[in-house]
């Protein structure tokens, strides 16, 4: 991957760029600055189709809608809402409204960063991970801060990242990628670096308090956000200035683990 620590600039697209066709969604919703970023950049290297939800879906991991209907609003020609999660978006989008099937999923641009164990609750990275599941390539993108004017300025250097990750490259299996961009004006981001997962831990992130009946009510969010990993952890790279770029894989078995287990005396 030609992804060099010197700060990118993006040469001019090519005819076989123009061939690709990318679905666009996130967990912002369908009004979303992140989103209209990331599908402006995208479509300045193929076709975009939007389907994303029809509101604020922060949160919502890799949830699908079992047990109710959904919808989907055509806002215009190439924009489509759906009253669903992120994952329901992608599921339906490549099995039933796009044909043909996408060559690329991308989601974002979230407001807000997914690193170390936000991955694990983010919409966004969710869907991402459905789009690999249903064997599409897939890259969930997020933005560290929460300027919406300092992440408009992140145009250009998204379609150079986007033409390095998906111009004639073969993913690897079960694989996608987990990208945040760090909170600096665009002009000043340092390079790439390809990164682990950090760990984050949230203190004092639950409030309780009494609705107007008197009854106990719980408000998750909030509080300090607590990181620790090595050098070339996910965090670590955005505070630097750089993108993190993390590799996520759909299989999480601790393979370490499976000998020494194995070994154990479980009884049924």
């Amino acid at each position: 991957m030609n992804l060099s620590n010197d700060r990118p600039g993006g040469p001019g697209a090519g005819p076989a760029d123009r061939r690709l066709r990318f679905l666009v969604t996130n967990d912002d919703g369908i009004r979303a600055e992140g989103l209209a970023l990331l599908a402006d950049a995208a479509g300045r290297l193929g076709h975009v189709s939007v389907v994303a939800p029809d509101r604020q879906r922060s949160g919502s991991s890799h949830s699908l809608s079992l047990h109710t209907p959904l919808r989907p609003t055509r806002v215009s020609d190439e924009r489509i809402a759906l009253d669903g999660t992120p994952t329901d978006c992608v599921l339906i989008a490549v099995s039933r409204l796009l044909k043909p099937k996408p060559d690329f999923v991308l989601s974002g641009v979230n407001h807000g960063p997914n690193m170390g164990e936000d991955v694990l609750y983010s919409g966004t990275v969710a869907a991402a991970m459905e789009g690999t599941i249903l064997g599409v390539p897939s890259i969930a993108v997020s933005f560290t801060g929460r300027d919406d004017e300092r992440l408009s300025g992140f145009s250009e250097l998204l379609e150079h990242l986007l033409r390095e990750l998906v111009h004639g490259r073969d993913f690897p299996d079960e694989t996608f990628f987990n990208i945040n961009l760090p909170d600096v004006p665009a002009a000043e981001v340092a390079g790439y670096r390809i990164t682990r997962l950090g760990r984050r831990v949230y203190s004092d992130s639950l409030t309780s308090t009494r609705d107007a009946a008197g009854r106990q009510q719980f408000w998750i969010g909030g509080g300090q956000v607590h990181w620790r990993g090595g050098e070339d952890s996910d965090f670590r790279a955005v505070e630097s200035g750089y993108v993190s770029i993390t590799p996520l894989h759909l299989d999480l078995t601790n393979f370490q683990l499976v000998d020494e287990v194995t070994k154990w005396s479980l009884r049924p």
